[in-house]
């Protein structure tokens, strides 16, 4: 059978342990079933072959049809990053800790041979786009697949600010901060601040308070076409900072006004076909094992 895909793009955190012998042996591996293979620059001088391509980051997903990411959920953030503008289908291989978004284990690159073949689960992962304004002047942008948060700056205090919705008012919290998080990211940092785990294929956003000085103050989950506005009172006496992914750092100084809605293009992230969600949070997070019972 002919390969659905004719250029496969490839992505490593070549610092990670692991990485580069995993790297080496799936290109190996491609070029066994005669694949064109490209590979990100800074990837490909780490791995020291003269007879790989190497394409800038910017420029991969516009020269192939698949990008295969070796390393953990953080490398294939940073990734997806570069890439969603243009919609490319993205494989996970794991060499990181838990590996919600890259499920194909390092001894499992058979996998690959079926998902080339066309046999996989492709899921749309929508991303997050914020916007930092101050009195007319763009603070700046930024995207986000798991997360937009606003954090303190290098001195953890309380911030104050305003929460709405589609322009309606919401609250006001006095808090370290707040999460906002996709389905992908419920499972990250929102999660860690007591939030609920949302199902991928859910269009909602949660909204999760980072230590409320109240205890009325409680995570909540909206439809993902809402819009949300954080307005940072005047009478705060620090600059809280805004943070895509813990990638982007925004600072929004008293009187900012921060926009936060659902990014048009999507993650088209690719499983192959016995990929199970549930089996992930349950190995991933020791969710809800299930018991077992004797007679």
């Amino acid at each position: 059978m002919t390969s659905k895909f004719k250029v496969i793009g490839i992505f490593g955190r070549v610092k990670s342990t692991g990485v580069m012998e995993t790297l080496k042996a799936l290109i190996s591996f491609l070029r066994s079933l005669h694949q064109e293979v490209l590979v990100d620059a800074e990837t490909a001088e780490a791995l020291e072959d003269p007879s790989i391509i190497p394409i800038h980051r910017t420029e991969l997903s516009k020269r192939c049809n698949l990008l295969i990411v070796v390393g953990g959920d953080g490398s294939l953030l940073h990734a997806a990053h570069t890439i969603v503008n243009d919609e490319i289908p993205v494989l996970g291989i794991n060499r990181g800790r838990l590996g919600f978004l890259t499920d194909i284990l390092p001894t499992e690159l058979k996998k690959i041979k079926a998902i080339l073949d066309g046999d996989y689960i492709l899921e749309k992962r929508f991303l997050l786009t914020t916007t930092v304004e101050h009195h007319g002047v763009i603070l700046g942008q930024g995207d986000a697949l798991n997360e937009v948060a606003l954090i303190p700056d290098s001195v953890p205090h309380m911030n104050e600010f305003e929460i709405y919705i589609d322009d309606q008012f919401v609250c006001s919290q006095d808090s370290d901060g707040v999460i906002i998080a996709t389905p992908t990211g419920s499972t990250a940092y929102a999660l860690s601040g007591g939030g609920p785990i949302l199902h991928p294929q859910l269009d909602a956003i949660v909204i999760v308070p980072m230590f409320p000085h109240t205890l009325s103050i409680r995570p909540i989950v909206i439809k993902g076409n809402h819009r949300i506005t954080i307005v940072i009172t005047p009478n705060n006496t620090a600059t809280p900072r805004l943070t895509c992914d813990s990638q982007t750092f925004i600072n929004t100084p008293p009187g900012s006004r921060i926009e936060i809605q659902k990014k048009s293009q999507h993650l088209h992230l690719i499983h192959p076909l016995d990929y199970d969600y549930y089996e992930t949070l349950r190995s991933k997070l020791h969710w809800g094992r299930k018991l077992h019972y004797t007679e």
